[in-house]
């Protein structure tokens, strides 16, 4: 067992810091990536400027790894977008830990090998089998000593629809619903913008990103209406800590939201869980809530709602998540949006990250599971301990390394979606009101 490899699925920040913690401590790391190159769900969103600065987005174990062959980081307090992250530091990284990470390789599932997740019978003592396809369909089983999950869920994003489901008429409507941050540099993808009346959904970071970027487009073009559908009762803490916000780009990016919101670019309709999407004899959309509110003539609508873990390749896999987050349960309680304030998520490990299959972890966004503000320093911290903890030393895996800046988002819907809720307040800056469009029921233009 131990001469087989520890496979790590993803080549993301995460997959290959995971990579170099573990070659560092004399483990045998197998990056499978399904993308051509690394940082492949990076790339796209390239067009994105990162909140955390350089000095935060190399792994420790990596950069001593890169530094080793002559590599020199960028100036370590600029924020790169995620274009210059992959190409600065995720693909010489990739590089220099050479033929151990594969792309074009996909894993499709995980299991144990000859064991199915209902037989306890010497199920420890059997390596995994990781099952992987490749571009042109032909598939093989790696047998692994330990797995890592740090795929990520940048390819399953949250939908529209104010149950977690699709909304009826949103797969009818996907060429109007985007689910990304649009990128208006493109000539192509600002003409889809320029003009028209759109929609964006959501609360989070990438929300705030499209809504600054959006209402730089509607001060050059007089014709371009914005409409920011929350499914929270009240604006609240959205814009987060501004000022007092210990990772300053983020802080700023709140402020430049609140004042795009202020200045009358941008009309707000809380409280608004769609239902139903309809299409006019236009062709343009009409958003039903479920409490009957309509907001009509939508060319375009932007779903920032957030994303989650794609668990089907894990079928065979003994997890413990918690059931709401879909997160580790030892890990749920630290970042619950529900509950958890500023300053809340501790840097945790291996023993948060543990499940009843041994030696298997998720790593990364995907250890978040439904959770939103995941840092990549959280990441780093976590494949560490890991490393440590599949290398035998217990010491340094329960050991904290990392301390984390607070967070700028102090919470997410559940307790934050009622209006007269000021629980926001936290360890942040303090929240002023802002006057916000409350949905009106009938036709809204």
């Amino acid at each position: 067992m131990n001469e087989l490899p520890v496979v790590v699925v993803g080549a993301g920040p995460v997959g290959l810091a995971a990579a170099a913690e573990l070659a560092e401590r004399g483990l045998e790391p197998l990056v499978l990536e399904r993308g051509t190159h690394a940082g492949a769900a990076v790339a796209e969103w390239n067009h994105v400027r990162l909140f955390s600065p350089w000095s935060e987005l190399v792994a420790p174990a990596a950069g001593r790894l890169l530094a080793a062959i002559g590599w020199s980081g960028p100036a370590a307090d600029t924020y790169p977008t995620g274009s210059e992250w992959a190409e600065s530091y995720l693909r010489p990284l990739a590089s220099a830990l050479g033929d151990r990470v594969r792309f074009g390789a996909e894993v499709v599932g995980v299991a144990r090998r000859g064991r199915d997740r209902v037989v306890d019978s010497g199920r420890d003592d059997e390596p995994f089998t990781v099952h992987v396809r490749a571009a042109d369909g032909t598939e093989e089983r790696i047998a692994a000593q330990a797995v890592i999950d740090a795929s990520g869920t940048w390819p399953t994003p949250n939908p529209l629809g104010g149950e977690g489901l699709p909304a009826i008429g949103e797969r009818a409507a996907v060429d109007r619903i985007g689910y990304r941050v649009p990128d208006l540099g493109d000539p192509v993808v600002r003409a889809r913008y320029a003009g028209k009346h759109v929609v964006v959904a959501g609360s989070g970071h990438s929300a705030l990103t499209a809504l600054v970027a959006l209402s730089g487009l509607a001060k050059e073009s007089a014709d371009t209406r914005i409409s920011w559908v929350l499914r929270r009762g009240s604006v609240g803490n959205t814009f987060g800590g501004g000022d007092a916000d210990q990772l300053p780009a983020r802080g700023a990016l709140g402020l430049r939201a609140r004042a795009a919101v202020e200045s009358g670019l941008i009309t707000v309709l809380t409280g608004f869980r769609t239902e139903t999407v309809e299409r006019d004899e236009d062709g343009r959309l009409s958003l039903i809530s479920s409490a009957g509110q309509r907001l009509d003539r939508v060319d375009e609508v932007v779903t920032l709602s957030g994303f989650r873990p794609d668990l089907g390749l894990l079928s065979e896999i003994r997890l413990d998540l918690d059931p709401t987050l879909q997160a580790p349960v030892a890990l749920a309680p630290l970042i619950d949006p529900n509950v958890h304030s500023c300053g809340t998520v501790y840097p945790h490990g291996a023993k948060e990250l543990a499940h009843p299959e041994k030696d298997f972890f998720l790593a990364g966004m995907k250890s978040y599971g439904r959770a939103p503000t995941f840092l990549a320093m959280t990441g780093y911290e976590q494949v560490r301990s890991i490393a440590a903890e599949l290398a035998g030393d217990h010491e340094a895996a329960a050991r904290v390394e990392l301390r984390m800046a607070e967070t700028g988002v102090c919470g997410g819907a559940g307790l934050f979606d009622e209006p007269e809720d000021t629980a926001s307040a936290g360890c942040c800056a303090e929240v002023l009101p802002l006057a916000a469009a409350a949905p009106q029921r009938g036709r809204t233009s």
